[in-house]
């Protein structure tokens, strides 16, 4: 949601607000990549193997962390949308949220091993198509 949340911001021309002064890092996953895992898990269900699965249940299924497994410095991103949207950012430094982490990223090991999930859309890629979908559809 950050990256619709900026992008609004940018247009709209009020501040971002950026946890722990804009010192964190996340992993952003491109929509396309997610349609993509999603897909791969449909066109290749679990066995029903009959074993006892994770959470005690019997009936196939499987758990997978679908993501970019990368994080990202959340300046470089705003500094992408900077340059997408052609407009600089008004910063508001917030102080970091209770419970929130500095950093996260996405572990795509079990979808990659079972499906050979790998994301293909880097940050410097997805963060300008997204700006210009989100131009469109808000005809800005």
């Amino acid at each position: 949601m950050a990256m619709w949340i900026f992008t609004k911001a940018l247009y709209a021309g009020e501040p971002l607000p950026l946890f722990n002064g804009g010192e964190m890092r996340r992993d952003f996953t491109y929509i396309d990549d997610i349609v993509t895992g999603v897909v791969s898990c449909l066109d290749g269900p679990p066995a029903d193997d009959g074993s006892t699965k994770a959470g005690g249940g019997i009936a196939p299924h499987a758990l997978y962390n679908i993501g970019n497994n990368r994080s990202e410095d959340l300046m470089r991103v705003v500094e992408l949308l900077e340059q997408a949207t052609g407009r600089k950012a008004l910063i508001s430094p917030q102080p970091m949220q209770a419970g929130d982490v500095k950093n996260t990223f996405a572990d795509i090991s079990a979808i990659e091993a079972d499906h050979g999930f790998q994301p293909t859309t880097t940050i410097d890629d997805g963060v300008p198509r997204f700006v210009d979908w989100y131009r469109e559809y808000h005809g800005v």
